[in-house]
């Protein structure tokens, strides 16, 4: 998943997408211990959209966490 489509969804989904490649990295790590794993590359990538999604979701939770600025501050952050 590119990151532009993780910041697409909303919390919600966002969950729901973190649930489910929790419960799809667990799957496919019992399947390697089993030796039924056929394309290991796909747990590296698995584990890294997971990261890119738990990044995206934790950047939101502080943003909503951080106090308002005030005044010039507030407008200069907002240009960028």
């Amino acid at each position: 998943m590119k990151p532009e489509e993780i910041r697409a969804l909303d919390p919600e989904d966002l969950a729901e997408r973190i649930s489910e490649m929790e419960e799809e990295l667990f799957r496919l790590k019992l399947q390697n211990v089993t030796g039924q794993l056929e394309n290991p590359l796909r747990v590296r990538a698995l584990r890294r959209d997971l990261a890119r999604c738990k990044t995206v979701r934790r950047a939101r939770q502080l943003e909503a966490a951080r106090p308002p600025a005030a005044g010039r501050q507030r407008q200069l952050e907002e240009a960028r």
